[in-house]
């Protein structure tokens, strides 16, 4: 029973005279489409599936995902109805292989109606033939190809109810709202004041107007440096060289201090330490992240260098996006790439006509 003068909800002559949906006690819907999509596309894309006794599977992208979802508040009470139709791209490699196998990944029935993943139909396709196509499709239709697909599934719906939730769907009561706010504007103010390395994830959280306005003297002017260079290598064996100390190793003609391969939060040395960062990111063969830092730049200033390995039939296209660069510098750093990455990197490995 509603109690007068304790927040109740339900009593909604204390709220509204006209007794209408009072804290969206009787009814609320929202349309969760394209929170959905959004959500669906950043679990699955670039995902990479492996299993050490075959090999490694890359989920390129989300080619279809047709559908709807609601959140749904009755009487105080959270219900959700989705239903998605999902197809996935992906690609990948057996051990020791190079040959890449493609294929596509669909799932045609997603719905609260599945109390269970595992009721969840997973169909997969390869477009590739031989015996490594055959292979990798087993392993994603059954084990732990099976298991990780429907994991992502599960952590869809999960974040959907978190998200809605929290949406105003249920609205707080009296008294509540003021001690909510002043929770929330707390934690904004932690978060906006901290401006160095995150170490439990490695990535920095100084942005650009931020270290303009360091202590440095002058007002330092950041730029951004974009390169694209075609590579006569396959995808797997420019993220290699990329990230495999050996391989650094050989192009940079030094020693590259290291983990013997690139892992997240591991850092580096290249070049008598003129250049260091960390590894914020790493999807094996298609994507690098890096904090990156030349010594001569004014103590405290790092960029953030985002590496993308395309494959093609005919070569392998790498995209660098370098961030928060001293603008005195970009042409120097984008001499610099080209000169002790992509050249070396042609010379040391035939991946291209040198143009020295």
């Amino acid at each position: 029973m509603a109690k007068w003068g304790e927040g109740d909800p339900r009593w909604i002559v204390e709220e509204r005279p006209d007794a209408t949906n009072v804290n969206n006690w009787h009814w609320t819907e929202k349309n969760a489409d394209a929170w959905s999509k959004a959500k669906i596309k950043e679990l699955f894309t670039n995902h990479v599936i492996e299993n050490p006794k075959i090999g490694n599977v890359i989920i390129e992208e989300v080619e279809k995902c047709d559908g709807e979802a609601r959140a749904n508040n009755r009487k105080g009470k959270l219900i959700f109805f989705y239903e998605w139709e999902i197809t996935l791209k992906w690609k990948g490699h057996v051990n020791g292989v190079d040959v890449e196998v493609t294929g596509k990944i669909e799932i045609p029935n997603l719905s609260e109606e599945h109390d269970d993943m595992k009721d969840v139909d997973v169909d997969v396709s390869v477009t590739t033939p031989g015996t490594e196509a055959s292979a990798l499709k087993e392993m994603l239709r059954k084990g732990e190809g099976a298991g990780e697909l429907r994991r992502l599934l599960e952590a869809y719906v999960s974040a959907l109810k978190t998200e809605y939730s929290s949406s105003g769907l249920i609205l707080p009561k009296k008294g509540q709202e003021a001690s909510s706010t002043s929770a929330k504007t707390t934690s904004k103010t932690k978060t906006v004041s901290v401006t160095k390395v995150n170490t439990s994830s490695g990535r920095v959280k100084n942005s650009e107007e931020g270290i303009s306005k360091m202590d440095l003297g002058c007002k330092l002017d950041l730029a951004e440096v974009k390169m694209e260079e075609n590579m006569k290598c396959t995808g797997q064996e420019l993220y290699n060289a990329l990230t495999q100390r050996d391989m650094i190793q050989i192009f940079t003609g030094g020693e590259a201090k290291m983990d013997e391969a690139a892992k997240v939060g591991g850092s580096f040395e290249l070049l008598g330490g003129n250049i260091s960062g960390t590894f914020t990111e790493v999807i094996p063969f298609t994507k690098i992240v890096q904090t990156w830092r030349l010594r001569s730049w004014p103590s405290g200033v790092h960029s953030t260098v985002t590496i993308t390995i395309k494959q093609t039939k005919e070569d392998t296209k790498v995209s660098i996006v370098q961030t928060g660069v001293p603008k005195k510098e970009v042409d120097s750093t984008r001499e610099g790439w080209q000169r002790y990455y992509f050249h070396a990197m042609k010379r040391s490995f035939g991946f291209g006509a040198s143009l020295f």
